[in-house]
């Protein structure tokens, strides 16, 4: 039987809904440079939606053992997933990550086990799409997290914190992350890769990020 669905939205009492703040500190960037930034941590437990989950694999159903397994996997990562409002100046944006060594559990269970290291992956997606829902409703009725415009300063705060933007997949590391302007003020108009997002020009109404998964492989 598989369990009713939740929406990632739906926030607990302990999540606060997802905004409060654990921590605001301003952090000099690296040496010889003027400017500096703000760091807001944000509390955020994500719902594990199995309707979500299963979308991604494309599948309809998944046996007990398995959708156990996947839970308790869920529930392992938790602490490893990681929310922060980050301001620079003008610009202001939510990243949103989980730790890199989640990344390679998914790795070396892939090398031993196709199936299993892709529903991992897919475990991990699903973790970063409900804590961005939850951070941000809105991007789930739009349907679309837009990419920000990776300027000199978020990229300086972003290596600050230890994350690292990719031009090559428009991304932020790690692997399994979330980049986008914050808090929601427009989808596909404000996009910095709408020109080449299908969405954006027409070409498809599916759920589209450019950020979730798309580090280096």
């Amino acid at each position: 039987m598989q369990p009713k669905k939740r929406r990632c939205a739906d926030l607990t009492e302990a999540a606060g809904k997802g905004r409060l703040a654990a921590a605001i500190c301003r952090n000099p960037f690296h040496e010889g440079s003027m400017n500096s930034y703000t760091r807001e941590n944000l509390e955020v437990r994500p719902i594990f939606d199995f309707e979500l989950l299963l979308g991604l694999l494309g599948e309809k159903r998944l046996g007990g053992q398995v959708l156990d397994d996947l839970a308790e996997t869920w529930e392992r990562w938790l602490p490893m997933l990681h929310a922060a409002r980050l301001e620079t100046g003008k610009g202001r944006y939510l990243a949103l990550w989980l730790d890199a060594a989640v990344e390679d559990e998914v790795d070396a269970e892939w090398k031993k086990n196709n199936e299993y290291g892709f529903r991992l992956s897919a475990l991990a997606q699903t973790m970063c799409q409900c804590a961005l829902y939850q951070l941000m409703p809105e991007a789930e009725d739009a349907g679309c997290t837009p990419a920000p415009q990776p300027t000199a300063a978020l990229r300086e705060a972003l290596d600050a914190e230890g994350l690292s933007y990719q031009d090559a997949t428009h991304s932020m590391l790690p692997k399994y992350s979330v980049l986008t302007p914050y808090p929601f003020h427009g989808a596909c108009e404000i996009c910095f890769l709408r020109k080449e997002c299908p969405k954006a020009n027409g070409q498809s109404s599916q759920f589209r990020t450019f950020e979730i998964g798309r580090g280096s492989d």
